[in-house]
């Protein structure tokens, strides 16, 4: 989870590094006294690659004003900018600028992320999103082949014990159902260009991706509901205990036939949780960032704060722009959202194979809320125990009626 964590890091902060270091990193200046001193073949084709351009010649080379000859004098009324000093001021953002719309993103009319986020964005995010995806299934098919199905050990009691009430369990399928429905959807928007319409014509995927996109946004309040139940529900019982060090030590016995004692849940569900928690957390933020777009701006100030503990300069990057234009927010929250999804999307397949087709009596919990008597002694030891101590206090606690 760490090494997941810390790829995404790297990977927003390297489209963050390139993004600077467009405007300030150094590169062989090209000789443009055959241009006389514009922007040469070369500089338009390392900005369409996505490689840094120093951009200086340009960005300063917006005319000025206070420079324009008076009203009466020769050429007065030509101002102090030419067209294409006008156009570059449009182009870095210096323009002083008016429009009818007052929204956030209304006087942009040039941004410069635009080209970078679509070549990320159709490039490597769908190759290593799907390979990540597809690799997390070959392995659990692969550790079904050699593990088979973990089963019950010992010689089952016929009675039953309540694992999960009923509020738990709609909070856990709330969570998991929608999760599910965002995954698909999010993955038909993400992919559908390159995969489905090749297969079903443009006309058919118009539709699909209608529906996909209204399904998407609306179930994602579900989403969020769920996750808020979850969280509620079972933060005290996911907390880290020193039996979960036992637990990892031994692997969760899943690769041999040991059961390490757990309550009720064990290491892996906690790490499981915490995924879920602090990743959907994350999915929810810049998932609501693109809902409502340019209101909720994060990757600045968080560029900033990361510039300002040095995080950039000690991996070795240029630091961090902390000024975006509102576009380039709504492109990094794309980005972030997708990454993110994609590594809860793989986390999420490991327990759902653990929790069904993995495990004997493993969704049963969820299911029924009942699990076998031996299927929690073996895996929730701990847990069992303390279920057994209340069953047998109970009647000795009991008012007798008069």
């Amino acid at each position: 989870m760490l090494r997941a964590l810390t790829a995404l890091l790297l990977t927003i902060l390297w489209m963050g590094a390139a993004q600077a270091q467009q405007e300030t990193v150094e590169t062989d200046v090209p000789d443009r006294s055959v241009t006389g001193g514009a922007q040469t073949l070369e500089d338009i084709m390392r900005r369409q690659r996505g490689e840094p351009v120093d951009n200086s010649f340009r960005s300063e080379n917006i005319g000025d004003p206070d420079s324009a000859a008076a009203i009466a004098g020769q050429l007065g009324t030509l101002g102090g900018a030419s067209d294409p000093e006008l156009w570059r001021a449009f182009r870095f953002g210096k323009a002083n600028i008016t429009a009818s719309n007052n929204g956030p993103a209304a006087t942009t009319l040039i941004q410069d992320g635009g080209m970078r986020w679509l070549t990320f964005r159709e490039g490597p995010l769908l190759t290593y999103g799907g390979y990540l995806l597809l690799a997390t299934l070959a392995l659990l098919v692969l550790f079904f082949l050699i593990r088979g199905r973990i089963r019950i050990d010992g010689e089952k009691t016929g009675r039953t014990v309540t694992r999960f009430k009923t509020i738990e369990r709609f909070g856990h399928w709330v969570l998991a159902g929608s999760f599910i429905l965002l995954g698909i959807t999010g993955l038909v928007i993400l992919m559908g260009r390159k995969f489905l319409i090749p297969a079903f014509g443009h006309d058919a995927f118009a539709t699909i991706a209608l529906a996909s996109k209204w399904v998407h946004n609306n179930v994602s309040w579900a989403f969020m509901l769920g996750l808020a139940m979850v969280f509620v529900m079972w933060v005290i019982h996911n907390l880290p205990d020193r039996t979960d060090i036992n637990w990892l030590l031994k692997g969760g016995g899943i690769f041999t036939k040991s059961h390490p004692p757990a309550k009720k849940f064990n290491a892996g569900q906690k790490l499981i949780f915490w995924s879920v928690i602090l990743l959907g957390a994350s999915i929810s933020a810049s998932g609501l960032a693109l809902l409502f777009p340019f209101e909720i701006n994060m990757f600045a100030p968080t560029f900033a704060k990361l510039n300002a503990f040095g995080i950039p300069d000690l991996l070795g990057y240029a630091a961090l722009p902390e000024v975006l234009a509102p576009h380039q927010e709504m492109q990094y929250a794309q980005l972030w959202h997708a990454i993110v999804s994609f590594v809860l999307m793989a986390i999420v397949l490991a327990h759902i194979y653990i929790g069904s087709v993995g495990m004997e009596g493993a969704y049963d919990a969820m299911s029924t809320g009942e699990v076998e008597e031996q299927w929690a002694r073996e895996h929730h030891s701990l847990w069992a125990e303390e279920v057994e101590a209340k069953a047998k206090a109970a009647p000795s606690d009991a008012t007798p009626a008069e």
